[in-house]
């Protein structure tokens, strides 16, 4: 793992610092990024997935969940998917499908679970207020006959990119994955890809308002969207509120589709309806904006966001 801070004034990024017993060596890490020293959001290297969490509003709130005990795969701000068919060739020629799941960390339907593995990660500050983090990453399926670390079947190269601004941090996650093995088929599957758990307090249940460019969606369950836009909003701890606004970018030849549940999750990507191929060697992009607000949002920015492509 790299870091390359370069000089920075404003923003610092670096792993954890923990105080352990001579000889220990900690499982796993996170990378902090702190802005003048306040905590934005953090790189969390799970056994199953790398995710954001925790992830803070400009106030300092925590908008989401980490491991919430209903989804403990529910892990924040994530991406991955269910149904990932891996066409593998063999000595004959022919083709044997190999199905995995990078969603769920147990056996799901009878598909393994995968792990979508950090390698590499650098942050650079781009400019007064704008910092650029990216990761490689591999994913790998499970321990296997043949495969003892996991068959290599996808890597990834995903850039976040944070804009601080007086009431709202803006993210940009932009994800390149590039099966390596083989072609690969994800979906059809309403787990994938891009996703989001918000913090329990913000369920409508507890007070929290779902909203899109529709207009308010609180108060039911809601799936197979068309909206531009979800923002999740509601309150955070005394008498304050946050949000989280979720905007997907536009993908040539592809559209996406929403799962959005008043419980707290948002699911968007284009593998829901069909199942999409994508070929050894060459990389598939997507990219999603997320918007983390203070009070009530503005929905002139995540029409903006939309507006820009």
């Amino acid at each position: 793992m790299d870091e390359d801070c370069g000089a920075m004034t404003d923003f610092s990024f670096a792993t954890d610092e923990l105080a352990l017993p001579p000889g220990a060596i900690a499982k796993t890490h996170r990378w902090w990024l702190r802005y003048r020293g306040k905590a934005v959001f953090a790189i969390t290297g799970g056994p199953y997935r790398s995710y954001i969490y925790p992830l803070f509003s400009p106030s300092g709130y925590s908008v989401t969940s980490e491991a919430p005990a209903d989804h403990p795969h529910h892990n924040s701000v994530w991406l991955g998917a269910d149904h990932v068919h891996a066409m593998m060739a063999t000595k004959s020629g022919a083709f044997e499908e190999y199905t995995y799941n990078f969603y769920v960390n147990e056996v799901f339907q009878g598909r393994a679970p995968g792990r979508i593995v950090e390698t590499g990660c650098r942050g650079r500050e781009l400019s007064p207020g704008t910092f650029e983090i990216s990761q490689t990453l591999d994913w790998r399926g499970p321990s296997e006959w043949g495969a003892a670390h996991g068959r290599l079947l996808i890597t990834e190269v995903r850039i976040i990119s944070v804009v601080v601004e007086e009431h709202c941090y803006r993210f940009t996650i932009d994800s390149a994955i590039t099966p390596v093995s083989g072609d690969i088929q994800i979906g059809p599957t309403r787990h994938a890809f891009f996703n989001v758990r918000v913090a329990e307090s913000m369920t409508v249940a507890n007070g929290g308002c779902i909203s899109g460019h529709k207009g308010n969606l609180a108060n039911k369950s809601e799936a197979f969207l068309t909206s531009r836009w979800i923002d999740f909003t509601g309150p955070v701890g005394g008498g304050a509120k946050a949000g989280i606004t979720v905007v997907p970018h536009p993908i040539d030849g592809f559209e996406h589709s929403w799962f959005v549940a008043d419980w707290g999750v948002v699911t968007v990507g284009p593998f829901r309806d069909k199942g999409i191929t994508l070929q050894k060697d060459v990389p598939f992009r997507s990219s999603y904006t997320l918007l983390v607000h203070d009070g009530d949002f503005d929905r002139e920015q995540p029409e903006s966001v939309h507006l820009a492509g």
